[in-house]
């Protein structure tokens, strides 16, 4: 997994690890690979997260010039090691070194949950 420490996640995107899908239900049913897949909402860990929103504070007056000024961010939500419980239908599904990720908005994720005693 250190290899993960060469990806640069983007603006507001997240990139999470997905939790196992259990395949069967908890009545003892099994369902097939397609249901799992259409579940509206997911979880997983959080592997890396973005810089966050940019945002300006200062108005351009010659847009010309170069700007001495970094671009600021307004930081984001989820930090590394919490388990996000986000809607599936807005992640990005990737393959990297035979494993899944999924990289999705910050806007997706409907609840963190901090676990303090977390090591990636």
């Amino acid at each position: 997994m250190r290899n993960l420490d060469r990806f640069i996640v983007v603006g507001d995107r997240v990139l999470v690890k997905p939790q196992e899908e259990s395949s069967r239900t908890s009545s003892g049913l099994y369902l097939p690979a397609g249901v799992a897949e259409k579940e509206r909402v997911q979880s997983g860990y959080v592997m890396k997260s973005g810089p966050g929103y940019a945002t300006s504070t200062e108005v351009e007056d010659e847009p010309w010039k170069e700007s001495s000024s970094k671009v600021k961010y307004i930081p984001l939500q989820a930090k590394e090691g919490d388990l996000a419980i986000f809607l599936r239908k807005e992640a990005v599904e990737i393959e990297f070194d035979k494993e899944k990720f999924l990289i999705i908005p910050q806007s997706a994720i409907l609840l963190l949950i901090r676990n303090e005693d977390f090591s990636v």
